[in-house]
């Protein structure tokens, strides 16, 4: 289906008020609205239940036998072990405070796409099946019956949600929709029904340490051909280690930065990086061709599968002997290490607490998980005058910043990003406030739906980003975003193609890569991207 350009599908928003009550309204599974169901493989290399071939355009979605029944345990089991679920199904007030912060309410106008009705899909049951009012009263009581029908919905719903966070800051209670969400998935996954773009890539990732799938001969190679290419811009050639026991630091970053562009720019300015601190100071970073990735789609299907597929970072890091490990420009793996980790794979006791060995600098947030996100690190550097940089190579960039929901609304980080991209760049404008830091807008692809076939709900989810990027633009002639994501170096692109043109997107340490001036380099004609530096033109 043809996707109707960016003035037409805007038209197409509409946020009246329904006709009817929403329970009486039926579920419509749209083309461009839905992803793409497992490949049964997929759910059998991890152990997934009731792996089938089926279709959400199907009337009959070939549901196991006892269905209700598992749907029923399933429920009453993470009730019991969840007390947030439990509190989130009961203190809902319905004041409707988080109905216009999420962003795919706003894009889509569905009123089921409000955090407040989206979660009322899952407690109409919880009322109907687990409470004496809902038993007794039925709908007047806010409980509905448990049907195919509701299943459908679920299924559909909890997949135009990218558990982003943002309904919670606005809600009184503090009540948290990315919770329920993963707590839905994990029903629909008891009934074999989850999205080939989250089961294939955790597939991949249990087998060979990524979700991409790549092979750790393939993992090297491609990061000798960014070498190459470092080499042909700058003279030098950069020589990264792999899997090498004692080294310093582990450094794992998400498999999209090996793959696709713009992330593999973000990846040669790692090496880069890499590189100078080993010539100028020696330090050591390994990288691991086995945990080849640090996104964690388990993170998007159940808490079991975030936490197998979690383990093998701290795994690899036990077995090479490093201090501790650095993390790359990623959102969901961020959330899971500062949010989950230690419930699920700590204490991480056989690792030192992260000391920067060139600056002295203790980084005592992450004393448990014993990794550094990179741009702390790199802020670090920079701050203490480790780093010979030129911030005029970025000079044709006016940029501004992305905070990705993870790393933002998950762990705070909010000025590190910022810091070493003004310390990088001469051009530096923020969106908005009340689309930034905390409150800031999803890319509207995360937890799993930067699918192709999905491209119209990712286009109207990310409408609020684009809108706001819009903004500078007009006013500053900003024509660079810049983010710490794998998935938003991937969803945003064709976003901003989409909704405005004239911005590109870039990984921070790519602006890094520009500007760091290398021990011994050549005198540079062109950036990362084979683009003529400022000044270079001709």
């Amino acid at each position: 289906m043809a996707l109707p350009n960016a003035r037409k599908l805007f038209s197409q928003i509409s946020h009246r008020m329904p006709k009817r009550e929403w329970m009486d309204i039926p579920v419509e599974i749209k083309p461009g609205r839905y992803c793409y169901p497992a490949n049964p493989k997929s759910l059998e290399t991890v152990g997934m239940p009731h792996a089938r071939q089926w279709s959400p355009l199907d009337e009959d979605w070939k549901l196991p036998e006892n269905w209700m029944e598992i749907v029923r345990q399933g429920m009453k089991e993470r009730l019991e072990k969840f007390r947030s679920f439990k509190v989130f199904m009961d203190i809902c007030v319905r004041c409707g405070a988080c109905a216009d912060k999420c962003h795919y309410f706003i894009g889509t106008g569905d009123p089921k796409n409000m955090p407040v009705l989206r979660a009322e899909l899952f407690r109409s049951i919880y009322r109907g099946e687990f409470t004496k009012a809902g038993k007794i009263l039925g709908r007047f009581a806010g409980a509905r019956k448990l049907t195919e029908e509701v299943i459908k919905e679920w299924w559909y719903y909890l997949y135009q949600c990218s558990e982003c966070r943002r309904c919670s800051l606005f809600c009184p209670y503090g009540i948290d929709q990315a919770e329920i969400t993963i707590i839905g998935r994990e029903l629909t996954n008891l009934l074999g029904l989850n999205t080939d773009w989250i089961a294939t890539p955790a597939a991949n990732c249990y087998r060979t340490g990524n979700h991409l799938g790549i092979q750790p001969h393939a993992f090297k190679e491609m990061l000798e051909f960014f070498c190459d290419d470092i080499e042909e811009i700058t003279g030098i050639r950069p020589e990264p280690s792999f899997n090498k026991k004692g080294a310093d630091i582990l450094f794992i970053t998400p498999s999209g930065d090996v793959f696709a562009d713009p992330g593999t720019y973000t990846c040669m300015g790692y090496l880069m990086l890499f590189h100078y601190l080993k010539e100028e100071y020696g330090l050591e970073v390994t990288w691991s061709t086995y945990a080849s990735e640090g996104g964690n789609f388990g993170f998007f299907t159940s808490h079991e599968m975030m936490k197998r597929l979690n383990a093998k970072m701290y795994m690899e890091a036990k077995r090479l002997g490093v201090k501790w490990i650095l993390g790359g420009e990623c959102g969901h793996m961020w959330r899971v290490i500062h949010q989950y980790m230690d419930t699920m794979n700590g204490p991480a006791d056989f690792l030192e607490e992260p000391v920067n060995p060139i600056t002295g600098t203790k980084f005592e947030n992450a004393k448990s998980t014993k990794m550094v996100h990179i741009t702390e690190f790199t802020a670090d550097l920079i701050k203490h005058g480790k780093l010979k940089l030129d911030k005029s190579r970025n000079d044709n960039l006016i940029v501004t910043f992305h905070d990705s929901c993870n790393p933002a609304r998950g762990m705070g980080l909010f000025e590190e990003p910022r810091y070493v991209i003004k310390s990088v760049c001469n051009n530096f404008y923020d969106m908005p406030e009340n689309t930034i830091r905390e409150q800031t807008f999803c890319c509207g692809s995360g937890a799993g739906l930067n699918a192709g076939e999905i491209e119209e709900l990712r286009f109207l989810g990310g409408l609020p980003r684009a809108n706001a990027v819009k903004h500078v633009h007009e006013k500053y002639g900003v024509n660079m975003l810049a983010c710490i994501c794998a998935i938003d170096r991937a969803a945003l692109p064709p976003l901003m193609n989409y909704w405005v043109p004239e911005v590109d997107v870039t990984g921070v340490h790519e602006l890094v890569g520009n500007a760091l001036i290398l021990p011994g380099e050549q005198e540079r004609e062109t950036n990362l991207r084979g683009e003529p530096l400022p000044g270079k033109e001709e």
